[in-house]
């Protein structure tokens, strides 16, 4: 867990790892210089919990950085993502590890996630099963947070690549990244995993995030070799920036 500016949130994201039906696991947090409390209140659970290892950036670095930050410490067989404002559902860990223990074919699993803000639950997603080729072209084709992989396909590939045109997309690069080297990735049916998100997420949208989508959406379409007429899809980002607010607001809510 790569943990920002989430001191209020983050005791109910532990706890749900708590809650989990499966209780074999470590837990790797690093604080990525947050302007609030995150690291006292990280601090402080670190200390009545002892399979916590906490880690602290000395300034703000980003979240590849901050993940990579947390691989050089894992040495389990399979690593899972969270944020540090979400939260686990209880099955989530055992479906995932029963799910890669008996497929070893696939690096990654994950799933469908329950969107939610303070007003309660607003958008529940869907999964598809294998990633296939085709699914990378209109956006990231494996949800970040909730996903479990194999510890040695994300080092094969050397983590998270990191730099400044790839933040807010390192999560898709690395897609990208595992796909082209051969592994594959799954998408589970069943929900395992509650977003908090924010009705309102077309007021965060800035130009470079939507220019640093299509930048790797091109370059990573030529990685996996995905006809060249697909990089006209590349520039959907960048055509989203300038919907309509209200337009984004209603398709932001309603997706499925």
């Amino acid at each position: 867990m790569g943990i920002y500016n989430c001191a209020g949130t983050l005791v109910e994201a532990l706890d749900s790892l708590y809650a989990q039906t499966y209780q074999d696991f470590k837990i790797i947090l690093c604080e990525d210089g947050s302007s609030d409390d995150t690291y006292a209140v990280a601090e402080q659970y670190a200390k009545s919990h002892d399979n916590i290892i906490l880690l602290r950036n000395e300034h703000n670095m980003g979240l590849n950085y901050t993940l990579n930050r947390c691989l050089d410490h894992a040495d389990t067989e399979y690593i899972a993502r969270m944020d540090g404002d979400d939260i686990s559902l209880p099955h989530r860990f055992e479906t995932e590890i029963n799910f890669l223990d008996s497929h070893p074919e696939y690096a990654v699993v994950s799933g469908p996630m329950i969107y939610f803000d303070a007003d309660g639950d607003f958008r529940i997603g869907t999964g598809k099963g294998e990633v296939k080729k085709e699914d990378f072209i209109m956006g990231s084709p494996v949800c970040h947070a909730p996903c479990m992989a194999r510890t040695d396909a994300f080092k094969a590939v050397g983590g998270y690549s990191v730099g400044d045109r790839l933040l807010r997309v390192e999560d898709y690069h690395l897609w990208f990244k595992l796909f082209a080297a051969g592994y594959k990735l799954f998408m589970l049916n069943d929900v395992i995993y509650k977003m908090r998100d924010d009705r309102n997420a077309y007021r965060r949208r800035t130009w470079k995030s939507r220019l640093n989508e299509a930048y790797v959406k091109h370059i990573g379409y030529k990685m996996i070799n995905l006809p060249w007429y697909t990089q006209v899809f590349a520039l959907k980002p960048l055509l989203i920036y300038f919907l309509p607010n209200s337009l984004y607001k209603l398709l932001h809510v309603k997706k499925r």
